[in-house]
């Protein structure tokens, strides 16, 4: 299948992007970009805890 260039580029979408592909009809296909959630909230919560807590914690682990 081949897109046009200027379509992806209006939607957004970049080289690398993972796309889902769900169906709504016969002959109809809307592609999504498809969001990691560990990408989307990775570094969400810096800054909540105080310095080196999270390091006393993993280390209560060992």
């Amino acid at each position: 299948m081949t897109l046009p260039l200027e379509a992806l580029q209006l939607a957004g979408i970049r080289v690398g992007d993972t796309l889902r592909a769900e169906v709504r009809g016969p002959g109809e296909v809307v592609l999504t970009r498809d969001v990691d959630p560990l990408t989307r909230f990775a570094g969400a919560l810096t800054g909540v805890y105080p310095r080196g807590e999270l390091d006393e914690l993993r280390n209560e682990w060992d």
